[in-house]
């Protein structure tokens, strides 16, 4: 008889495990939980986004993405400016200090990933993530 434990459940214990990973391997570099990773790699790869084009492209919620934000510029990992096109928007730009730690930020990201899917073969690994697409499907009609 297949396992009926709640996909949410497993899912939720999964990302609690991999953030607690995660936090212990950039607390050297001072980006804290949060997904202040997520927000700094967005950031890094589209330099001037605007927190509110954050907010909707990683999915969190405003509050999440401020206080993510008011955290990397305090450790001076991102600056802002004024939007030209919008007084009441600030366009989000990673420092130098971000541009060096780039290269270390993705390493401990591939490696979670590798974490997350060494039991699996190729094409398990590719099965499950087309299954968690599916799945990501459903938050979308909520």
């Amino acid at each position: 008889m297949p396992n009926k434990e709640p996909i949410g459940k497993l899912i939720s214990y999964i990302h609690r495990q991999n953030q607690k990973r995660l936090a212990k391997e950039l607390a050297p570099y001072g980006i804290g939980g949060g997904g202040q990773h997520s927000f700094l790699k967005a950031i890094l790869h589209q330099p001037g986004i605007t927190q509110e084009q954050l907010t909707q492209q990683l999915k969190f919620d405003k509050a999440t993405t401020a206080r993510s934000i008011k955290q990397l510029e305090a450790s001076g990992y991102i600056e802002r400016k004024p939007d030209p096109d919008d007084r009441r928007s600030q366009l989000l730009y990673p420092t130098s200090k971000a541009k060096e730690v780039q290269p270390q930020l993705h390493a401990i990201l591939d490696e979670s990933s590798r974490t997350l899917a060494r039991y699996l073969t190729p094409e398990e690994h590719n099965q499950l993530i087309s299954l968690l697409h599916k799945v990501s499907l459903a938050q979308k009609d909520e």
